[in-house]
């Protein structure tokens, strides 16, 4: 088997011949490294890579199976580390020149939870500054591309996580999403993001652990991919107050299951927010498949009145929280949309944040009401196809003014006001050959039911096999 056989590779085939030693921890490495330097540098996805350190787990990886010590559920599996995530050892930037020399004395949690699981950290994937915007760019490492048109962004936050992935330079990675930032990269990049129910997936370290807009998740190529890394990266811990019972290996039972007479409803816009038409046309063009899985599909959306605002007030809010001193201290090193974002927050009044969290909970029992009716809810990912990496964010969408730089991701947005589970899965492409996700989003906490639709459509439609071209 050749170094782009393995590469190729679903993640669950690649745990399992390392389990049967079939190939070692230290072949897959090495194949996976040898594609990180040939196709890395073109696109700028992995910006720290740490090649003896992942050589050495490797080789901790083939010890403990040479003696029959359980490998774990991601058993030799390389991955790369959000930029946004603490790594012992590692220099950990956040995107942003304050923290270009920064080098965490402690793993994440996230990153405690992979290694345990037999994984080998190879580096860390690009990010915009502080996970800030879905456009992947920032003035340490520069800007990541989209790998099915180098021209044109790939996404974000998680831009460096997807590119990654698409390109077989690692099986999966992790990611984060506040806005959409497992999620719209995902989309644009054909490729497999998870943003799971808050609290699903513990976070530490936090400046404040009872947050619930942003959460950390899985991305893959394939959704079975997907749902092995949940199960390793879920389960409660007691560093974060509000992390889930139910322990990360529920995610590894079997995905098939029958949709006959389950209700879903399908929305074109969530509301009436602007979407290109190139993508409504690709998501119609599969609207059919949810039908012949069985699926009752009707035109529906909940009622998200007030989630922008909500969103937007909570959203500042946080950024106020976490780097207001940064500002007052490092302004000249700071991109102009993060300082736009905190100054938004500490401009906010107690009124203001007291009317966004009524507003969110009310904007929760309006979805949960909803999901009585119906099981999942297909919308946009994305509310535009990739755009070139000049532009740092789309100012109108079909002659429509957008607002700020976060107003083309209200599709995705919208989803997080709820807290509910929601993931991005391959639905098709443009005529010029660019990637367009389909959003399936589920009742509070049924993360498994949502990996169980977006398995069955993808098994279906095998739109995900598609890989960029080399």
């Amino acid at each position: 088997m050749t170094d782009s056989d393995l590469c190729s590779l679903d993640a669950t085939e690649l745990v399992r011949l390392v389990r049967t030693r079939a190939i070692s921890a230290t072949e897959l490495l090495a194949a996976h490294l040898a594609r990180i330097e040939r196709v890395n540098p073109a696109l700028n996805a992995i910006v720290t890579c740490v090649p003896e350190l992942a050589r050495e787990a490797a080789r901790r990886v083939d010890q403990a199976l040479a003696r029959g010590d359980p490998p774990g559920l991601l058993a030799g599996l390389p991955t790369a580390v959000k930029d946004l995530v603490p790594t012992a050892g590692v220099r950990t930037t956040f995107g942003s020149l304050v923290y270009r020399d920064n080098v965490p004395a402690e793993d994440a949690l996230i990153v405690e939870r992979m290694k345990a699981a037999g994984a080998i950290i190879v580096g860390k994937t690009n990010s915009p500054e502080f996970g800030a915007g879905s456009q992947t760019f920032n003035s340490v490492f520069g800007t990541t591309r989209n790998p099915y048109d180098p021209a044109l962004t790939c996404g974000g936050s998680s831009g460096g996580a997807a590119v990654a992935v698409a390109c077989g330079m690692v099986p999966v990675a992790d990611g984060s999403d506040l806005g959409a930032s497992l999620r719209n990269p995902a989309s644009f990049c054909n490729v497999v993001g998870l943003r799971p129910s808050v609290g699903r997936v513990p976070i530490w370290p936090t400046p404040n652990a009872w947050a619930s807009l942003s959460v950390f998740g899985p991305m893959a190529r394939t959704v079975s991919d997907t749902a092995l890394l949940l199960a390793a990266l879920a389960g409660p811990d007691s560093r974060s107050p509000i992390s889930l019972s139910e322990p990360g290996e529920i995610f590894a039972r079997p995905l098939e299951r029958g949709f006959k007479g389950i209700r879903v409803a399908w929305s074109r816009d969530l509301g009436g927010a602007p979407v290109d038409p190139v993508v409504t046309q690709v998501l119609e063009s599969q609207r059919h498949v949810f039908v012949e899985l069985g699926c009752v599909v009707e035109e529906n959306e909940p009622d998200l009145s007030g989630a922008t605002e909500a969103f937007h007030v909570l959203r500042a809010h946080q950024f106020a929280q976490r780097y207001a001193p940064l500002l007052e201290a490092h302004r000249d090193k700071i991109k102009p949309t993060v300082v736009w974002n905190v100054e938004a927050g500490l401009r906010l009044t107690q009124q203001d944040i007291a009317r966004a969290e009524m507003q969110r909970t009310e904007i929760y029992h309006r979805a949960r009401q909803f999901f009585e009716r119906y099981e999942f809810l297909l919308c946009p990912v994305t509310q535009v196809l990739p755009f070139p990496i000049e532009i740092e964010y789309p100012t109108e969408i079909g002659g429509v003014k957008l607002a700020n730089y976060i107003e083309w991701l209200r599709t995705c947005y919208a989803i997080t006001v709820t807290g509910h589970p929601a993931i991005s899965v391959p639905c098709g492409f443009s005529d010029s050959g660019l990637p367009v996700g389909i959003q399936i989003a589920g009742r509070a906490r049924d993360d498994f039911g949502v990996l169980q639709l977006a398995y069955a459509f993808e098994q279906a439609t095998q739109v995900g096999r598609r890989r960029p071209p080399e």
